[in-house]
């Protein structure tokens, strides 16, 4: 169970607070709340509620009666009769703070128009908060003042005494955040200082040492958001039983060990967006209620905190095919379903009381099944996140047997593999366990490994070598590194090495991004954004942190570095860059341009005006033909040549012969005019194609020809098929038509025929048998 907290912030509002120092383009106090907002909005993030925190405003306006809560001044603190106490007002006391919490606490956070106010005082009533709240409970208890140390103070000796015991007995951490407070470690002096804050800045720098607090000034504290704060998980044993080594229950020699598995590395998922809506007002009586039935009898009623949206519910409905009901489907419950494997193109039923004949009966059980070398286990090999393994943690003996098998795996220098059933009943898997000996601890570390079906085989040519059909080998060739480069590639890579360009805290070479400084961009940026966007619903979201995006690129350093090494890498490779792409006339294909800019057409003597689509090699010269056209007029003409061409060809074929080329230079007079986004050349001529077909002008009777156009599914070029289209979906499907094919007359004609010969066959087959039957009949006789 995660450790109960109890956090109270000290909030200096007062009118100092107005001021913008050090350069800063924010007051102090917005300064302040930075640190104090990401502090307060990180413990709701955790939805834990043993955090509970509460805030106290100091040098506020006025101490109100504690029976009026006044969200603007917030409340009073209980302590107010005495003159030392006044201008502190108790913000939120402790609690578990929710987001409308949040919302409230932050309309009262507000700049003052006064100075009194003593932070002695304010440290104080925290202390009580604490100790009320907590009673004798165990809570980690902190105090956080946060100040910009110009507000009087009432440092008297005996009191700070008093305070430094109370906090010393009950085991409470104070820390002390000043605006502008100098800190040596941190390498930041305020010049010009005022000396009342000076010595102010001494009487908490003495407070905080005596009672083992800590002091710091806020710079160094804002600059510390950017780092991330890792979640501490609590351990979930994912297998607990035994390890064992032979068969217990035949042999008396071989070993058991109790044993437990925890997961070594886990991938942690960013925060999940859900869907919501706004709740609907009840006071109008054109919407619903916001007290509603969502799902069989459940009532969705409203917040009792105020939230003005509301979860929404997913429902699902299970549909089967059914002529006879409205719309050909029919609504099914989901425990009529039954389920169905599928096997081929069909689906093979299992009842649920024949379900356990899929499910394989195993035991919970981690068996050794055998040992392998180091040096035979791939590194791909490894398919899953790996898990640690210990010896029962109150029993000496398994950790012992433990301790003696990861010693021997380690000294062989071997990995023992062993079958693993973590529950009952659920599928086993194979793990490999590798020995981990460090410092403190000695464990097993296992990986799951893959099944003969789990493996994915590839072949790729060789990097090193070129195998000619003929099984030639080639060492030096033109898609093969010659000497020089690999040698130039070699020493750019050694010159961006990342493994000693860091350096340590004693300035030697270290690893520049060692694992415990590399964080998931995307999972804090997330967060980032959720807790800004909790405090601040209008204003734009802060760019993210430099610990973020440090890892983005290589450092600037290392390429100044490595340029000259860059540079001879690029000329070994001879390294050319790309001509750049010009778009032409056609709009969806790119044309390279020479680098000499020369039209090597034109230089060729090459004439587009001249150029015609022959009927023996009519695709590749339509292609070409349009690829060189510079206006609509030229792409038309093209477009009719080819027309001209498929309606010969359509006119002149012998039955079906030349049906399927006449369709092939179709589709490419369709595909072509998309891309050049002229639809509307296309329609034109599907239409006038159509006309003519259906009127007889392409060699009389030329409908089977439309039936086989229809179905290559080359109609006419609708809004959905092209955004330049003219012509909308519902056009399209009543210009094409449902004409009657000749091949459907034919289908029909041809089962006809075939149930008559039956027919005929049958009652020849039933005349031959009564005759047969007569001729024996006669013979008997």
């Amino acid at each position: 169970m995660a450790e109960k907290e109890a956090t109270v912030y000290v909030v200096d509002v007062g009118v100092s607070m107005r001021a913008k120092n050090s350069g800063r383009d924010v007051s102090d106090l917005d300064f302040a709340m930075t640190y104090v907002w990401d502090k307060i909005t990180s413990t709701v993030a955790l939805e834990r509620k043993t955090a509970t925190l509460g805030v106290i405003g100091l040098r506020t306006d006025g101490t109100q009666d504690k029976s009026i809560v006044d969200e603007d001044k917030g409340t009073a603190n209980e302590l107010q009769g005495e003159e030392s106490f006044d201008h502190i007002s108790v913000l939120q006391e402790i609690s578990n703070i929710l987001l409308p919490d949040l919302k409230q606490l932050h309309s009262k956070v507000k700049l003052s128009n006064t100075d009194s106010g003593d932070a002695i005082s304010a440290i104080v009533i925290a202390i009580q908060m604490i100790t009320k709240y907590c009673k004798k409970l165990k809570y980690k208890r902190k105090v956080v003042l946060v100040t910009d140390g110009r507000g009087p103070l009432d440092a008297d000796p005996d009191s700070v005494k008093e305070i430094t015991n109370k906090i010393k007995e009950d085991n409470m951490e104070l820390v002390i955040i000043g605006v502008d407070f100098d800190d040596s470690e941190f390498g930041f002096k305020e010049e010009d200082k005022d000396p009342h804050k000076a010595q102010n800045e001494q009487v908490f720098a003495d407070l905080a040492e005596s009672c083992g607090g800590i002091i710091g000034t806020l710079q160094q504290a804002v600059e510390e958001l950017g780092l991330p704060r890792l979640k501490a998980t609590r351990p979930v044993p994912s297998y607990k039983g035994m390890l064992t080594l032979g068969n217990p229950d035949e042999y008396d020699s071989a070993a058991c060990i109790d044993v437990e598995r925890y997961p070594r590395t886990m991938v942690r998922r960013p925060l999940s967006a859900s869907q919501y809506v706004q709740r609907q007002d009840p006071t109008d009586g054109s919407t619903q209620s916001t007290s509603t039935f969502v799902a069989d009898g459940d009532i969705e009623m409203p917040d009792a905190d105020g939230n003005d949206l509301t979860g929404v519910r997913n429902s699902r409905t299970y549909q089967v095919l059914d002529e006879e009901a409205p719309g050909g489907k029919r609504d099914v419950e989901r425990d009529d379903l039954a389920k169905g494997y599928e096997y081929g193109r069909t689906a093979v039923h299992i009842n649920e009381t024949d379900e356990n004949v899929t499910k394989l009966e195993t035991q919970a059980g981690l068996e050794i099944i055998g040992f392998i070398p180091w040096a035979n286990y791939e590194r791909f090999m490894s398919m899953t996140v790996s898990s640690i393994l210990i010896g029962q943690k109150t029993n000496s003996k398994a950790i012992m047997a433990l301790s003696s098998l990861i010693h021997a795996l380690f000294e062989l220098e071997s990995y023992a593999v062993a079958r693993l059933v973590p529950k009952i009943d659920k599928a086993p898997v194979i793990v490999l366990l590798a020995p981990s000996i460090e410092v403190d601890y000695e464990c097993l570390l296992d990986v799951q490994l893959p099944f003969t079906e789990d493996a994915r085989s590839y072949k790729f040519p060789p990097l090193d070598r070129v195998v000619t059909i003929s099984g030639k080998v080639i060492k030096e060739h033109r898609n093969l590194p010659n000497e020089a480069l690999s040698s130039a590639m070699s020493k750019y890579v050694d010159q961006m090495d990342l493994s000693t360009f860091g350096r340590d805290d004693e300035g030697k070479p270290s690893e520049y991004m060692p694992m415990t400084e590399t964080f998931s961009p995307v999972l804090h940026r997330i967060d980032q954004a959720v807790r800004w966007r909790a405090i601040h619903p209008t204003e734009p979201v802060p760019p993210p942190y430099e610990i973020l995006t440090r890892y983005s690129n290589p450092p600037e350093e290392l390429v100044s570095q490595s340029k000259k090494r860059l540079e001879k890498l690029i000329a070994a490779a001879d390294v050319k860059k790309v001509p750049p792409k010009v778009q032409g006339r056609r709009r969806n294909r790119n044309e390279v341009k020479p680098l000499s800019g020369l039209n090597v057409e034109a230089l060729l003597g090459g004439d587009k005006k001249k150029a015609r689509i022959s009927a023996q090699n009519a695709i590749p010269d339509f292609k070409r033909v349009i690829d060189t056209a510079d206006t609509v007029e030229g792409i038309r003409d093209a477009a009719q040549q080819l027309g001209s061409i498929i309606e010969a060809r359509i006119k002149d074929s012998f039955g079906d012969i030349a049906y399927g080329r006449a369709l092939e230079e179709i589709g490419t007079l369709r595909e072509e005019l998309m891309e050049m986004e002229e639809p509307g050349i296309y329609n034109d001529f599907a239409k006038k194609l159509k006309r003519k077909l259906l009127s007889e002008e392409l060699g009389g009777n030329r409908k089977e020809f439309w039936w086989e156009y229809r179905k290559s599914k080359l109609g006419l070029i609708d809004q959905k098929a092209a955004a330049t289209s003219d012509l909308s979906e519902e056009d399209a499907k009543s210009v094409r038509g449902k004409p009657r094919p000749l091949a459907v007359r034919r289908i029909v004609t041809n089962i006809v025929l075939v149930l008559v010969l039956d027919l005929i066959g049958w009652y020849a087959w039933s005349m031959l048998h009564t005759f047969n039957n007569n001729i024996i009949a006669s013979d008997s006789t």
